[in-house]
C-alpha cells in the first residue's frame, strides 16, 4: 500500500503554521479507494490569519513596491523549479485525482509550466504606465496591482488553474491566498515550498485547503480585493454572491457544454482524433472545455458515428499510472455515479447508446466509467444541455450550416468548441459565428498565450495571455498640469 502523505501544518503568510482547528481532509485515491493523503482543514480563523498576513505584505511589504522586472526574476525561479520537478508533480496529481499519467505530464504539470511562461512573456511586454494627451491636458495612466487575491481552484486540472491565477497575480504585485480543492490539496502545498525557495517574500502567499464553507468565508472577507475562481456554475454563483457583499472584484471560469461542428467536407482523419482528444482523452472527460456535443452534417452522420464508436471503444481504460492508459477513473464515487445517472437519463430520453454505458468489466475497484457515445441525440435532451463532466459524448445531426451554428449557440454555456472542414476559410467563418470564448479550427487546443474564458454561464473575465495579466491590475489616471502657455 502507498504510504500516506501527511501534512500537519498550513502554509500561512509564507510560513508553515499550526492550524487553528483539529479538522483534517483525507485524500482518497480514485483507483484504490484508499486514503493516500491527509492535510489540515483550514478554518475561518486560518483565513483571518492568512488575510492579515496578505494585507500586511501588500499594504506595507516590499512585493508590490518592487519593479516588475524584479518580480519577473522571482516568478521565473518558480516556473523553473516546477519544470525541473514536473514528473514529481504529475505523479502527485495522478495520485489524487486519477488523471492518466499520459495526460498528467503534459496536461497537468507541463501545462502549468507553460502558463507561468506565457504570463512571464506577457509581463515582459507589459506597460506599467504611459503618458497620453487627454482632452484637457496630458494624463498619466498607471496600472496598480489589484491587491489581495483569493484564488479558489478545482480538482480536475489543479496546477494549470493555479498557474492561471498565481502567475499573473504575483507578477502584478498582488498577495495571494490559494484555496485548493479538498480533493487535490497535496500539489498546492507542494507548490508552497517551491515558492518559498524561489524567494517570495513573507506574507505574499498562503495555501489553505478547505471545503465550500471556508471558500465562501474567504470570498466574503472584507480584506480580499479580488476573487479568482474556477469551478462549477453553482459554486461560481455562490462565490459571486459572497464577494458581492463587499463589491469584491471577481473573475469566474465555469462550466461548458462545448460543440464540435463537423462540416460536410470534414476530413475525419483529422476530426476524429481531435474529438477523442478533446473528450475522453482530456483528463478522462473531466474537463470544462470538453467537446461533449458533436454536431454532424446529416450527409456524414453514419460515417462519423461509426468512426467515433470505433475510436471510443478502442480506448485503453484502467490504472492511470500505466503510461498506456488513456481513460482513468472519475475523481470521486459521487462523480462516477453522476456519470452513470446521466447515461441512464440519456437512454430514458431516447438517445441511442452506441458504445460504453457502464462500469468497465474487471474494474470494480476504483471509480471508472466506460467511454460512452450517444447517437440520435436532440439538443433539448438533458444529456445535451447539462454538464456531465466525464467521458460521455452526444452526437447531434444537423441539415444546414446555419442550423449547426444555431445548435452550437443554443446552450447556456459558451466556453470552448471546434469546427472541422476541409475548406479552412469556410470553417473559420463558421467559428466566428459561435458565441464561445475559445474555438479551434480543425483541432482542439487551449493556447496559454491567448485569453481563455467563457460567454454566458461559462464565466466572467479571462485568464492567460496579456488579457489574463491585465485582470490583476487597477487603472489610475493622473491628470498632469497643462503646459504653460508661451
Amino acid at each position: 500500500m502507498t504510504d500516506i502523505l501527511e501534512h500537519r501544518s498550513l502554509y500561512i503568510g509564507g510560513r508553515w503554521a499550526e492550524p487553528a482547528g483539529q479538522g483534517t481532509i483525507e485524500v482518497v485515491s480514485p483507483v484504490t479507494e484508499q486514503v493516500v493523503g491527509r492535510v489540515p482543514h483550514a478554518t475561518p480563523e486560518d483565513v483571518d490569519r492568512a488575510v492579515a498576513a496578505a494585507r500586511e505584505a501588500f499594504d506595507h511589504g516590499p512585493w508590490p513596491r518592487m519593479t516588475l522586472a524584479e518580480r519577473i526574476e522571482v516568478v521565473t525561479r518558480i516556473k523553473d523549479a516546477i519544470a525541473v520537478r514536473h514528473q514529481e508533480l504529475a505523479e502527485l496529481v495522478t495520485l489524487q485525482n486519477g488523471s492518466p499519467m499520459l495526460f498528467s505530464v503534459r496536461g497537468q504539470a507541463l501545462s502549468a509550466v507553460g502558463a507561468f511562461a506565457a504570463s512571464l512573456a506577457a509581463a515582459a511586454r507589459f506597460v506599467v504606465e504611459d503618458e497620453r494627451q487627454g482632452t484637457g491636458g496630458p494624463v498619466l495612466v498607471r496600472r496598480e496591482p489589484v491587491g489581495v487575491v483569493a484564488a479558489i481552484t478545482p480538482w480536475n486540472i489543479p496546477q494549470l488553474t493555479i498557474a492561471g491565477k498565481l502567475a499573473p497575480a504575483l507578477l502584478a504585485g498582488c498577495a495571494v491566498i490559494l484555496k485548493p480543492s479538498p480533493e487535490t490539496p497535496l500539489d498546492a502545498l507542494w507548490l508552497a515550498d517551491l515558492c518559498a525557495e524561489a524567494g517570495l517574500p513573507e506574507g505574499v502567499l498562503s495555501v489553505l485547503p478547505a471545503d465550500r464553507e471556508t471558500s465562501s468565508y474567504l470570498a466574503a472577507h472584507p480584506g480580499i480585493d479580488k476573487v479568482a475562481f474556477t469551478g462549477s456554475v453553482g459554486a461560481g454563483k455562490a462565490i459571486m454572491a459572497a464577494a458581492s457583499q463587499n463589491l469584491t472584484r471577481v473573475s469566474l471560469e465555469l462550466g461548458g457544454k462545448s460543440a464540435a461542428i463537423v462540416l460536410d467536407d470534414a476530413d475525419l482523419s483529422v476530426a476524429v482524433p481531435a474529438i477523442v482528444g478533446g473528450t475522453c482523452a482530456a483528463n478522462s472527460g473531466q474537463a470544462c472545455v470538453a467537446l461533449t456535443r458533436v454536431l454532424v452534417a446529416a450527409s456524414r452522420y453514419d460515417e462519423v458515428a461509426a468512426a467515433l464508436t470505433g475510436a471510443f471503444a478502442s480506448l485503453t481504460i484502467g490504472d492511470p499510472s500505466d503510461p498506456k492508459t488513456v481513460v482513468g477513473p472519475m475523481v470521486t464515487r459521487n462523480q462516477q455515479q453522476r456519470n452513470l445517472d446521466y447515461i441512464r437519463i440519456g437512454q430514458e430520453e431516447g438517445a441511442k447508446l452506441l458504445t460504453g454505458g457502464g462500469v468497465p468489466e474487471g474494474l470494480t475497484t476504483g471509480w471508472y466509467v466506460e467511454p460512452t457515445l450517444f447517437g440520435d441525440v436532440t439538443n433539448d435532451m438533458r444529456i445535451a444541455r447539462e454538464e456531465i463532466f466525464g467521458p460521455v459524448v452526444c452526437l447531434i445531426r444537423y441539415e444546414t450550416e446555419d442550423e449547426a451554428v444555431a445548435l452550437a449557440n443554443d446552450s447556456d454555456f459558451g466556453l470552448s468548441g471546434a469546427v472541422f472542414g476541409a475548406d479552412t476559410e469556410r470553417a473559420t467563418e463558421v467559428a466566428r459565428k459561435v458565441r464561445t470564448g475559445t474555438i479551434t479550427v480543425n483541432g482542439f487546443r487551449l493556447d496559454l498565450a491567448a485569453p481563455f474564458g467563457g460567454f454566458k454561464h461559462s464565466g466572467i473575465g479571462r485568464e492567460f495571455g496579456p488579457e489574463g495579466l491585465s485582470g490583476y491590475f487597477e487603472y489610475q489616471t493622473v491628470n498632469l498640469p497643462a503646459p504653460a502657455k508661451s
